[in-house]
């Protein structure tokens, strides 16, 4: 048994060797990421309770935004593919293809 002024100095006992062992290790582990879940899950319901439901009027400006802007992208890309399409034909009729 250690006496007071070995335990006062901090010096161990010699006879007993305080190691981790495998089964400690893992319940550490599986606590250690229990608590990280669960402070995940207290960041996810905070972040949450930020989230603001847009309104109708919010709604419908930006669909029809979103219309308008695939509408117009889609007769850009319609007239681009036509240019290419009409120059590539007659670059290959230059070239006796065709």
């Amino acid at each position: 048994m250690a006496t007071k002024a070995a335990l006062v100095n901090g010096e161990e006992r010699p006879g007993k060797r305080q190691g981790t062992n495998p089964v400690s290790k893992f319940f550490d582990n599986v606590v250690g990421q229990w608590k990280e879940f669960t402070q995940f899950l207290g960041n996810v319901r905070g972040e949450m309770r930020k989230v603001v439901t847009p309104s109708w009027k919010e709604v419908k400006a930006t669909t029809t935004v979103v219309i308008v802007a695939v509408f117009i992208f889609g007769v850009f890309f319609f007239v681009v593919d036509s240019i290419f399409a009409f120059g590539l034909d007659r670059l290959l009729k230059r070239l006796g293809g065709m």
